[in-house]
């Protein structure tokens, strides 16, 4: 087997030792399983499990985390639920509260193509529960469900977490589709793990207040929380599901930002090094390859620093790297590397490499 160095990170990543075009996108099977171990651990159980599929796009993994007893899947985008219910799963939360009659129209489609799946949408205004509504009257029995998105400070989308919110559950209720909350933090990312979780504990205040009304209105108090930084808060501290998304490839980032998960990476990119300029050297992985939602010099690791991102180029300072070397490029951001990539070149569990099918950026 071979295998590349990653500098910074001190870790050695197997690679292929035969010819593989590049920029190439490189899972490691075996670094997957060993992430959803410890996650399910973290979580209390992988019954607890709803992991965010945006992170890997992947049929296979979803197939793989079914197999191993995840129930449970949030999707971003309409592609990514038909993805879910197409790998077989039971339950798939579209986490994405959006007005667009179309999107909409087609996961109510694809909850029709499969009819013993339980499919969640998520609303935070009036405006969304009405075009759902309208379009579910369309499609009597059908059992899809909605939960209400609350926002926790992101400031990004969800109600905020006062009577407004019990006002829109409620009027969900009446029409009998509520399905409980959604509560997503990923604003909470201090490094010190005590510093995060008191942080977390203040914002369970907040949410515990506003669930003692909805209990007085016999409302669900069901709800799905969390992400990579806080999710084992949410185990430990309340009876709620969790969905982690990062943890099935992990990146640079969580590989130190987050130690304590014992997470490993699973991904990266192949890159070759194409040539040499007064002490610098060009690889064929640019913006269309890893990150590219990343500051420029923070991309990636797996070369001594990062001097320029272009399209279909980096050019990095390293003075190991010659002509024709190959490097590991850890993303600091997974989710949009996977993206980029219609498929990927997997070291499966048996020690085989083989090419698998993923989404890509199909929306």
């Amino acid at each position: 087997m071979k295998y590349l160095h990653d500098k910074t990170l001190g870790i050695k990543l197997p690679a292929p030792d035969f010819d593989v075009e590049t920029p190439c996108f490189v899972i490691i099977e075996n670094a997957v399983e060993h992430n959803l171990v410890k996650t399910a651990a973290l979580a209390g159980g992988i019954h607890r499990l709803v992991p965010h599929v945006k992170t890997h796009r992947s049929p296979w993994i979803t197939q793989l985390l079914v197999a191993k007893g995840v129930t449970a899947f949030k999707a971003a985008t309409p592609r990514e639920v038909e993805m879910v219910l197409e790998s077989g799963a039971p339950e798939v939360i579209w986490a994405y509260p959006t007005t667009n009659t179309a999107a909409i129209s087609r996961v109510i489609k694809a909850a029709i193509a499969y009819p013993k799946a339980q499919v969640t949408g998520l609303v935070d205004s009036d405006k969304s529960l009405e075009i759902w509504l309208k379009l579910l009257s369309e499609q009597p029995g059908l059992t899809i469900t909605l939960r209400v998105d609350l926002d926790p400070g992101l400031g990004r989308t969800g109600m905020p977490i006062t009577d407004v919110a019990l006002e829109l559950a409620e009027r969900v209720q009446a029409q009998g589709k509520f399905a409980g909350w959604h509560i997503y933090d990923g604003h909470l990312k201090d490094l010190d793990v005590a510093t995060r979780e008191q942080q977390f504990l203040n914002l369970k205040r907040e949410v515990d207040a506003l669930f003692a009304r909805a209990s007085q209105h016999g409302m669900s108090l069901d709800v799905i929380g969390g992400g990579s930084y806080t999710y084992p808060f949410w185990a430990r501290h309340t009876q709620a599901r969790v969905s982690p998304g990062s943890w099935t490839f992990s990146s640079c980032q969580h590989h130190t930002d987050l130690k304590d998960q014992e997470w490993q990476v699973g991904a990266y990119v192949l890159s070759t090094a194409l040539s040499t300029r007064a002490g610098t050297v060009t690889l064929d992985a640019g913006s269309k390859a890893i990150a590219p939602d990343i500051p420029m010099t923070k991309r990636f690791t797996g070369a001594d620093l990062i001097l320029d991102v272009k399209e279909e180029h980096s050019v990095i300072i390293d003075a190991d790297v010659k002509p024709g070397d190959q490097l590991a490029l850890v993303p600091r951001h997974a989710c949009t590397t996977t993206y980029l990539y219609r498929r990927a070149l997997v070291l499966g569990k048996d020690g085989e490499w083989s090419y698998r099918d993923q989404l890509g950026c199909e929306r």
